[in-house]
């Protein structure tokens, strides 16, 4: 997801990352290492796709997505339906009778354009709005184990320019434990809120435009 680049987490401090997993102390040769880094990663695509409200956002959007395509089909068959009579009926009409089926055509062929438009632009905008959501909840919830397991700092593993990191510092099934555990998904209202993870497009191709010369 572009719009997550990096999740940063406050460290507890230098001594919180010595005292994990130390059961010896080191070799009376060696020099302490204060201010030791702990980096993790996480992959937020994962964590938006698994997690329970990424989940219910990508649900909204999927139902809106099929509102707005069941609408675009409905638009798409009419428009079909009138350029087949106008291919059938159309040398057989009478001049002016024809022009205004045209004429209507035309006018339903814009309003289907308008409405393919409109349609992207309602999803692009639940999708949105979904995100920003889910990023309001799920930003705690990675501070919250940051700070528990000392980490310096969390980077969000396929948008921050990462190019490798070791399984052993992917922290995504711990962050999705806890935030499918501790942030409750809302109940579903009695209509359903647009908005989420990404559906194909709902509209739908347009036929092409009634010729305007006579058969």
């Amino acid at each position: 997801m572009k719009r997550i680049a990096l999740f940063a987490a406050a460290a507890l401090g230098a001594a919180t990352a010595q005292a994990q997993g130390t059961t010896a102390p080191p070799p009376a040769t060696a020099a302490p290492a204060p201010g030791v880094q702990k980096i993790g990663v996480i992959n937020v695509e994962r964590l938006v796709q698994e997690s329970a409200l990424g989940k219910e956002a990508f649900n909204r959007v999927k139902r809106l997505n099929d509102q707005k395509k069941e609408e675009a089909d409905k638009l798409s068959k009419e428009l079909r339906d009138m350029e087949q009579k106008l291919a059938d009926q159309g040398s057989s009409l009478a001049d002016d009778k024809r022009e205004s089926l045209q004429k209507t055509y035309q006018e339903k062929a814009i309003a289907f354009k308008r409405f393919q438009d409109d349609a992207n632009r309602d999803l692009e905008t639940a999708q949105k709005k979904e995100l920003a959501d889910l990023e309001k909840r799920v930003f705690p919830v990675i501070n919250q184990v940051g700070k528990e397991k000392g980490f310096t700092i969390i980077l969000n593993k396929f948008q921050s320019g990462l190019v490798y990191a070791d399984d052993s510092v992917d922290i995504t099934d711990e962050v999705l434990k806890v935030f499918n555990t501790t942030v409750a998904v809302p109940k579903p209202a009695a209509a359903a809120a647009p908005g989420g993870s990404t559906p194909g497009s709902a509209a739908s191709k347009a036929p092409a435009p009634a010729p305007t010369k006579k058969p």
